[in-house]
């Protein structure tokens, strides 16, 4: 019964969080639309989250604000916005300059653009456990019988380029690995040079190759780094109450930069150094706020090993303004990603299964992410407004992006195009939007129903 009790518990947090994150969102994007179209003097007829039948609203002016019945979209009603409807109205919208009907179009996504920056940018202003992998391509550690422990590949050593391309940060090498599950990869790598492997140390850098091949995370639609980990400074994520490292005065997003004078090579050394200790004081150098503080702190002693009771792991928390920025590159960086990521889909390195989620499997991560805590609810509201953003502006007739493609193109023929193909047109753009609906839909239920239940799955 507790389980019963507990599974309906768990969906019912999925389904308010859902309901939350995507109302949020929904509801930005067509104000967007709203605040232009009303910006210029185009009658609105109706402002609606969700498609479908009316079962709540009220009416303002001309428009009617409504609830719909079915909550996964939403639109804004223009007046003569069909070239049946239109009369010439000089109120109407497609009695407006095309310029005022393209912004009109491109306020949606550029709302939820805002929306993601915004979202992010609170994210970072009280921290959060996000990874920031913006940092030099170099191995902090290797981990056992993985693939690139059996290739040879060593803490120190430089990734310089994967399958031939060159790389410039550890995310790039990251995104390269993920999208890579079960393919062999081929690294190629520098050792030595001052900045290498210990073996290698002061020598000259010679350049080698490796290959390690990604196997998929259990549960995920990714792969791992191979074993790879990344040279980073250990993050403090959580300080234990009443635990040593409280006491001393340590916080969440402190960098552990050296300890007892000497610097700390990755996270793994840090907890074998604190872990030989026990009962005796070490002296931490950490960063906090870019200066560096110094704590001394000394580790409880359980069964002989040194425990401080801190957490360790990504770790971003910057002020007001920076915020902003590291939000705003951030974005630009999952926009890359998600272009890079469709591009895989199309030369068929990735399959569309996936990496392309639906309502259920974002049903699911938002009420995973709710429980976890608010700010990563609003993290994932402001990966999913920047992809909607995206997906938007995609040249899909019916799409604000096909609507605007299609008055770029009556802007340069400098007429209007006939009535008939526009009709053609949105009737081939909303075939296009059911198939990919229910391409999308198949997807989830293959991956979230127990398997053979459906072809596929």
């Amino acid at each position: 019964m507790s389980e019963l009790l507990q599974s309906a518990s768990g969906i019912l947090i999925n389904l308010l969080a859902f309901a939350f994150a995507l109302g949020v969102i929904i509801a930005v994007h067509e104000l967007g639309h709203l605040l232009v179209a009303k910006l210029f003097e185009v009658r609105v007829t109706a402002f609606s989250l969700g498609f479908g039948p009316r079962i709540w609203g009220f009416r303002r002016g001309e428009t009617d604000y409504r609830l719909s019945a079915v909550p996964l979209g939403g639109y804004v009603r223009l007046g003569g916005e069909q070239p049946e409807e239109a009369t010439g109205d000089p109120l109407e919208f497609l009695s407006k300059p095309r310029w005022q009907r393209i912004l009109v179009y491109l306020a949606g996504p550029a709302m939820n653009v805002v929306l993601a920056i915004l979202l992010i940018a609170v994210v970072f202003m009280f921290g959060a456990s996000i990874p920031n992998l913006d940092v030099e391509p170099v191995v902090g550690a290797v981990l056992e019988d993985s693939s690139a422990a059996a290739a040879g590949i060593e803490p120190g050593d430089r990734i310089v380029a994967v399958d031939g391309e060159e790389v410039g940060t550890w995310e790039r090498v990251s995104f390269d690995l993920m999208t890579s599950v079960d393919r062999p990869v081929v690294l190629t790598l520098e050792r030595g040079g001052g900045d290498g492997a210990a073996g290698d140390a002061g020598g000259a850098a010679r350049r080698f190759e490796a290959v390690v091949t990604p196997e998929q995370i259990e549960g995920e639609a990714i792969g791992d780094l191979a074993g790879l980990v990344p040279k980073l400074l250990p993050t403090i994520t959580l300080v234990e109450p009443d635990s040593p490292a409280e006491a001393a005065g340590l916080a969440m997003g402190d960098q552990v930069r050296t300890v007892d004078g000497k610097p700390v090579p990755s996270t793994e050394g840090f907890v074998e150094y604190v872990s030989a200790r026990p009962g005796r004081e070490i002296v931490l150098e950490v960063v906090r706020g870019g200066r560096a503080v110094t704590i001394p702190v000394v580790p409880r002693d359980l069964d002989g090993t040194g425990k401080i009771g801190v957490g360790l792991g990504f770790f971003q928390r910057y002020g007001f303004f920076h915020s902003f920025v590291e939000s705003a590159r951030y974005n630009w960086r999952v926009v890359g990603q998600t272009f890079a990521v469709l591009g895989k889909i199309f030369s068929r390195e990735v399959s569309a299964k996936s990496a392309i989620a639906g309502p259920i499997e974002i049903a699911a991560v938002s009420g995973a992410a709710a429980r976890v805590g608010f700010r990563y609810l609003l993290h994932l509201m402001g990966f999913i407004s920047i992809s909607i953003a995206i997906v938007n502006l995609l040249p899909i007739p019916i799409l604000d992006g096909g609507q605007i493609l299609i008055l770029l193109v009556e802007s340069t023929m400098r007429r209007d195009l006939s009535f008939r193909i526009k009709e053609l047109i949105a009737q081939v753009g909303f075939v296009v939007i059911m198939l990919l609906m229910l391409t999308v839909i198949y997807f989830d239920l293959t991956k979230n129903l127990p398997p053979g239940i459906l072809p596929g799955s």
